[in-house]
C-alpha cells in the first residue's frame, strides 16, 4: 500500500513537471523547435500626405509668431518606437522679438492621421541626412 502511495505521488510530481515544459517564450534560451512562433507584425498602414497636413494645420508645429517660412519636409518614415509615422520639418523662422533664428529642423510624429508631436533635433538625429521637398 505504501509503494502505490509512493508511486502515485512521484507519477503525479512527474506529469506536474512535464507539465511546465510547454512551448516556450520566443525570447527563452531553448532549443528553436521548443519556441512559440512569433506572432505576424502588423500590416503598415499608408503613408501619411505631410505636405497636406502641413498645409492644413502649420501651428500644430510652429507658432504663428515665429513667422515660418520656405517650410520643407521630409519622406515620412514608420516609426521605429511605436505606432505611426515620423517626418523631418525644416523652416526659416523668426524670433518674438522679430531676430532671425535661422533654420530650424523638427522631427514630427503623427498618429492616426494627425501630427501628435513635435521635437526639436539632436545632433545623433537622422534628419541631418534627410532629403526634403517644398510644402
Amino acid at each position: 500500500m505504501r509503494r502505490d502511495i509512493v508511486h502515485i505521488a512521484l507519477v503525479a510530481g512527474g506529469a506536474l513537471w512535464l507539465a511546465g515544459c510547454g512551448m516556450a517564450d520566443v525570447r527563452s534560451p531553448v532549443p528553436e523547435f521548443m519556441r512559440a512562433k512569433a506572432p505576424e507584425p502588423a500590416p503598415l498602414d499608408a503613408p501619411p500626405d505631410v505636405k497636406l497636413m502641413l498645409r492644413e494645420k502649420l501651428d500644430s508645429v510652429f507658432t504663428t509668431a515665429s513667422q515660418p517660412a520656405h517650410v520643407r519636409v521630409s519622406e515620412p518614415r514608420h516609426n521605429l518606437r511605436g505606432p505611426g509615422w515620423t517626418a523631418c520639418v525644416r523652416a526659416e523662422l523668426t524670433s518674438v522679438i522679430g531676430k532671425p533664428l535661422g533654420t530650424q529642423t523638427y522631427r514630427i510624429t503623427i498618429a492616426d492621421g494627425v501630427i501628435s508631436d513635435r521635437r526639436q533635433i539632436k545632433a545623433e538625429d537622422t534628419c541631418l541626412t534627410e532629403s526634403y521637398e517644398p510644402v
